[in-house]
């Protein structure tokens, strides 16, 4: 064979190897994790169809990624052991960024801060939020969570913490008064009391944000702490749905003017 025909082989060959490497790239599955019932974060619809702002703007990023994404829900108390299971490869489901966390998954750059806040019902006789009224209470949080931790360390000694599976358990005992007080992050709080039920329920005392080794940076996307590749491809398309307005989109879609509550991107 001439040495220039073999060459000529040798290229198209090569061609068709890095043509093949790449749309194995392009093509690259993930599975994501996410914990419904969170509105508006994520939830499901009665046809069973995964929507909310974390779905969608998932949903954005892969595309923007070169990702092809699948969603599964998952229970909150097993999301990060099933991570480390490789049940799946990444958890979105308004996880927020704190030091106990990190220590076991690596994760994204922050994609939203919410601060956290006590609800109660209208009628209640609280005035304030603190050791001496909340004292005998009986106090909902979704388990496992940061709003979970904060309230155990502050009022574990003076008051009963009710831990539920999720949002939706909090909110069925407080309606018919089994809980006093529900503490969740804001946009849980507005979304699942606020409006879904006008008139009937109101935040008291001080937005949340600190302190920090509670509350952390904001909400962030896990990984296992060896896939800082695809944590890295993660980071750089969120940076740009953020530059070309898209995340500003999503957001105004789902909190409207963000200043108004309380959250920032």
């Amino acid at each position: 064979m001439p040495i220039r025909q073999f060459k000529s082989i040798v290229l198209v060959a090569l061609a068709l190897l890095v043509g093949l490497i790449s749309s194995a790239q392009a093509a690259q599955s993930i599975t994501i994790a996410t914990n419904p019932p969170y509105r508006p974060m994520e939830y499901t619809t009665p046809s069973g169809q995964l929507k909310g702002f974390d779905i969608e703007l998932g949903n954005a990023m892969c595309k923007q990624a070169g990702l092809e994404c699948e969603w599964t829900p998952q229970s909150w108390n097993g999301i990060i052991p099933g991570l480390m299971a490789h049940k799946y490869d990444a958890i979105m489901s308004s996880m927020t960024i704190n030091k106990r966390r990190k220590k076991h998954v690596l994760f994204s750059n922050p994609y939203i801060v919410v601060p956290s806040a006590f609800y109660i019902p209208k009628s209640s006789s609280l005035q304030e939020i603190g050791k001496k009224s909340l004292k005998g209470k009986n106090i909902g949080v979704q388990r496992g969570t940061v709003q979970d931790d904060y309230v155990t360390a502050e009022y574990d000694d003076i008051a009963t913490i009710k831990r539920y599976k999720n949002a939706s358990g909090v909110t069925t005992d407080m309606s018919t008064g089994r809980v006093d007080v529900a503490f969740f992050d804001e946009i849980t709080g507005h979304a699942s009391l606020i409006e879904k039920h006008p008139g009937k329920y109101k935040q008291i005392g001080p937005k949340l944000t600190k302190p920090k080794k509670y509350f952390g940076s904001g909400f962030g996307i896990a990984f296992r702490k060896g896939e800082k590749a695809l944590a890295k491809k993660v980071n750089k398309a969120l940076a740009t749905l953020k530059e070309n307005g898209t995340y500003a989109e999503i957001h105004k879609k789902y909190f409207g003017n963000s200043s108004d509550k309380g959250y920032s991107e």
